[in-house]
């Protein structure tokens, strides 16, 4: 996902704003308002920077249990994670290119994941996932390799490399500890052609800044899913690539009142071949007939993204109310999700001992088509077998709701504590398994 990111990015425009005052200090190791937990290295990392080297390393870990339902009511808890090293090079600084910058990072993944064993019926999984820090190979990878740079001061904005598209279209926060309430959602739903944090995909997007609130963006990626694999963390090839993704977004930043807000508006389309969910090659019922899927020669979606801080404190713009919402739709014919939806809140500094805490509840409904609700209709049917518990059972899915309820403790500039509790309504989109009820503990760090 791409929490390790904008933690990343926050620290440093954090201490670039100390530097540029002209207050420079050497944090010691541990200070609690030092951006990093291992300090400034006797002020040698804030001269890096001054030079235009930025180096990064950030933690997230992830525990959940399950303390109520789900498919397997035995009880256990579950421990994933994800370090994230990473170089942020400002090229002016260190060859004379004006606007220019090169970005470089590596992730690894480890640790079990509390959905696929106890949250969801394992022929018909979970949809979400309880630790959205899991997946995608717990292996190392090259997450980011980007060259960026910006013309017409600053209006026109080009960006290539390996990176992932959610990054720059369809972009949302990952502070929630719930996947149906973090990051980029297109790529939840649609994994197997759009490949969010920590897989990256060659391609490159232009951004144009109309005026201060309003810029468009288009985007080429490749679409390749040998990047997939968990041998193919570093690839760099092009071999395997099945077509291309080309997704527009419109970005609008208003600030009503002086509060910040962002609203997205895309598309994406894939020329990549895909399968239908249930019609063969002479559009019948392929579970009728054995014969090949019918394939399709592109996929495509679209998305709304809205965040909008409603009120402030006079003391501090930072603390008060936000509101959240997304909503994704995508191709009915080749899609196991048709579509989503999810609405929250958040609020900063509730409490005036504690400024910069936040509490977020959140929550979202994950559609699955119902192409593969007729298609596992028909295979029953087939095979004559009504019993859920019958191991040959295929499981008739609908939607799937997942909320979340968190209190992030800034425990340090440098540390975030996150205990939540999720519920989970239907998992997997199955009415027979059991509602969840998880505890969790997220913890974001900068070393």
């Amino acid at each position: 996902m791409e929490q390790c990111k904008r933690m990343g990015a926050l620290g440093a425009l954090g201490l670039l704003g100390i530097i540029a005052s002209g207050e420079a200090q050497a944090f010691e190791p541990f200070a609690t308002d030092s951006p990093w937990m291992s300090g400034d290295w006797g002020r040698t990392r804030t001269e890096l920077i001054e030079k235009g080297y930025n180096f990064s390393l950030q933690y997230v870990g992830e525990a959940a249990t399950n303390v109520h339902g789900g498919y397997d009511h035995d009880r256990t808890a579950r421990y994933s994670d994800q370090f994230a090293f990473g170089l942020l090079t400002d090229l002016d600084k260190v060859l004379g290119w004006q606007n220019a910058e090169f970005k470089i990072a590596v992730t690894e993944r480890s640790g079990r994941n509390l959905s696929n064993d106890r949250i969801g019926d394992p022929r018909a999984g979970h949809l979400s996932s309880v630790q959205e820090v899991w997946g995608r190979g717990q292996t190392w990878r090259l997450t980011q390799m980007w060259f960026r740079q910006t013309y017409l001061d600053g209006a026109l904005d080009l960006k290539v490399g390996r990176y992932g598209p959610g990054e720059e279209f369809n972009s949302f926060p990952c502070e929630f500890q719930n996947l149906a309430l973090c990051g980029s959602q297109v790529g939840n739903w649609v994994g197997d052609i759009w490949y969010n944090w920590p897989v990256s995909q060659w391609g490159g997007r232009l951004k144009y800044n109309v005026s201060p609130e309003l810029a468009v963006q288009v985007g080429v990626f490749e679409q390749n899913p040998s990047n997939l694999e968990t041998g193919n963390g570093f690839k760099l090839s092009g071999s395997g690539s099945r077509g291309t993704i080309v997704p527009v977004e419109l970005i609008w930043s208003p600030r009503p009142g002086g509060l910040p807000g962002e609203y997205r508006l895309g598309y994406y389309r894939s020329s990549a071949s895909a399968d239908d969910l249930h019609k063969d090659v002479d559009g019948q019922e392929q579970a009728l007939t054995g014969k090949a899927f019918k394939s399709h020669g592109s996929k495509h979606g679209a998305w709304l993204v809205a965040q909008q801080q409603l009120t402030s404190r006079a003391s501090d713009a930072s603390r008060g109310l936000s509101v959240f919402a997304n909503a994704t739709v995508h191709d009915k014919s080749t899609n196991l999700i048709d579509n989503y939806q999810q609405l929250g809140v958040l609020y900063t500094g509730a409490f005036d001992a504690r400024p910069k805490d936040v509490i977020g509840l959140g929550v979202a409904r994950i559609h699955v088509n119902e192409d593969v609700r007729k298609r596992a209709t028909l295979l029953n049917t087939l095979s004559g077998i009504d019993d859920y518990d019958n191991p040959g059972f295929v499981p008739l899915r609908g939607s799937e709701y997942d909320a979340e309820l968190y209190y992030g403790v800034h425990v340090t500039d440098w540390l975030t504590v996150r205990p939540n509790v999720q519920f989970i309504k239907r998992p997997g989109g199955v009415s027979q398994v059991d509602d969840a009820w998880v505890m969790g503990l997220k913890v974001s760090s900068t070393f």
